[in-house]
């Protein structure tokens, strides 16, 4: 193990060794608790940059250490996992600055902040694990990190909020361990590998093939949130405005979207799924997931639950661009891992930006906020309008991609499906703003005693609807995460 293959355990160690310390903190101990959160989070951010130069120039890291025998625990750099680790960085450090800011006045924030570094710890594992096993071991590691996340505040909801979390990923969790168990029985190893590893297996063990794939999917469906496995999504919106966010923006549905790439790309490879038919009926599925979700979010009037049920629909769109088999597909389902990203955390900040400051909470109750809360609601409507697809804002930028790609495979139910969804898009988002800048706040609910926002609060969804803009303005700068994507589907999924 040379010094320069410890960058990638270095940089999960930013978080997972904070977090002991951190739960050792006094609830009183607030300056130091934050000091070594914003240290963590700046100097991961600064570690996962120069990581990403050296992958850029071509260098490779892996950490590997032995667990059984062809059984290993594996970190790995590679372009891939640096996007989702860049996204893992940056908006942990932004979240981390609004929940500072979110939680000055609350219960038990020593517990919380440790666990919020459990949790990106986490991520980041799953981010660089370099076979299935590793995946796993992060995959179920960020379940339980979050669980205390989601049942923060403690009362009978949260608790039966998670408890129902806790059922749908623990089974998920289960089901993916026993796909890896197999995968390993069949093949001797769960490396993640370019092209993958189970080609030379297809003639002889084609139909166990089929049933791991659907186990596998099944597994990584329940934190990606796929029709029917989603409904867990919508209930969690009980945790905090910025458990919320990173549930949504950074790890867990991240997590499982993510998971069904590398299944996909490194497990089976796209050729050998595409052969096999595998890829069709996954594609069919994010298209329905596609749709259900923005027409549950129609229905909805509470705000975090609107925006809860436009995740399970926008999320799939990553797994839809997977599922196509198109390069160019490719580059818009790997954008838009970033693009939602940022676009979702905006989002959710907003929406716990006015419960705190006003009170609002539900669609009903937006009239007149953007005069009262501008700062809030000029991010929120950025991050809208690039959700709908408005250029030139990030989703538009994805779902170009997207386009392209269904064009290019002769699919173009592919561009019905992105019309209709950005329609249904429109449907739910427009309200929300026409409410926000042109209806009257006279009828607004009255907030007396309520403490102003401060700028904890409020630079955090300008600063992410700031990235929103510029990932799709700077789209074609190599630096982008567009441009990171080309290159990603350049080295490892192109000819």
């Amino acid at each position: 193990m040379t010094a320069s293959s410890l960058l990638p355990l270095a940089i999960l160690l930013t978080s997972l060794g904070v977090a002991p310390l951190i739960f050792l903190l006094r609830e009183e101990s607030a300056r130091l608790r934050t000091a070594l959160n914003l240290a963590a989070a700046v100097l991961k951010v600064a570690l996962v940059a120069w990581l990403s130069w050296r992958v850029a120039e071509g260098a490779v890291y892996e950490v590997r250490l032995a667990f059984l025998p062809g059984l290993d625990l594996v970190l790995q750099a590679d372009p891939l996992a640096v996007l989702f680790v860049a996204l893992s960085s940056v908006l942990w450090l932004i979240t981390t600055i609004y929940s500072v800011g979110y939680l000055e006045r609350g219960d038990h924030r020593s517990r919380f902040f440790g666990f919020f570094s459990l949790c990106v710890a986490a991520t980041v594992g799953v981010a660089m694990a370099g076979n299935l096993f590793t995946f796993l071991v992060f995959y179920e590691l960020l379940t339980l990190a979050t669980y205390p996340l989601v049942v923060h505040r403690g009362t009978a909801e949260a608790l039966r909020a998670g408890r129902i979390y806790l059922a749908y990923t623990l089974g998920g969790g289960l089901v993916l361990l026993l796909g890896t168990l197999w995968l390993w029985t069949l093949t001797g190893t769960t490396d993640f590998v370019p092209r993958g590893i189970v080609g030379d297996l297809v003639a002889d063990h084609r139909t166990a093939l089929t049933i791991l794939f659907v186990v596998l999917i099944g597994g990584l469906g329940v934190k990606a949130a796929l029709v029917p496995l989603h409904a867990w999504l919508p209930i969690a919106m009980v945790a905090p405005a910025p458990v919320s966010a990173l549930l949504h923006a950074v790890a867990v549905v991240k997590a499982g979207a993510f998971g069904i790439m590398r299944v996909i790309y490194e497990v089976f490879g796209i050729d050998t799924a595409m052969a096999m038919g595998l890829t069709q009926p996954l594609a069919a599925l994010a298209a329905v997931t596609i749709i259900y979700g923005s027409l549950r979010a129609l229905t909805q009037d509470d705000l975090k639950r609107r925006l809860a049920f436009s995740t399970v629909s926008q999320v799939s769109y990553i797994t839809l661009g997977v599922a196509l088999g198109s390069p160019i597909a490719a580059i818009g389902a790997l954008a838009h891992l970033i693009h939602q990203g940022l676009m979702k955390i905006t989002m959710f900040m907003c929406a716990g930006n006015l419960a705190e400051g006003l009170g609002v909470k539900k669609v009903s109750q937006c009239a007149g906020v953007g005069r009262r809360m501008p700062g809030t609601m000029i991010a929120f409507t950025a991050a809208a309008l690039a959700m709908i697809g408005a250029p030139p804002l990030a989703g538009f930028v994805s779902k170009w991609y997207l386009a392209a790609g269904g064009i290019g495979q002769g699919d173009l139910w592919v561009i019905a499906l992105l019309m209709g969804s950005s329609l249904l898009n429109a449907a739910y988002f427009l309200p929300i703003l026409h409410k926000a800048w042109f209806d009257d706040p006279a009828g607004a609910p009255a907030t007396p005693g309520r403490p102003r926002i401060g700028w904890m609060l409020t630079a955090p969804p300008l600063a992410t609807a700031a990235l929103v803009l510029a990932a799709g303005l700077m789209a074609n700068a190599p630096f982008s995460p567009l441009g990171w994507t080309r290159f990603i589907v350049a080295i490892e999924y192109i000819d």
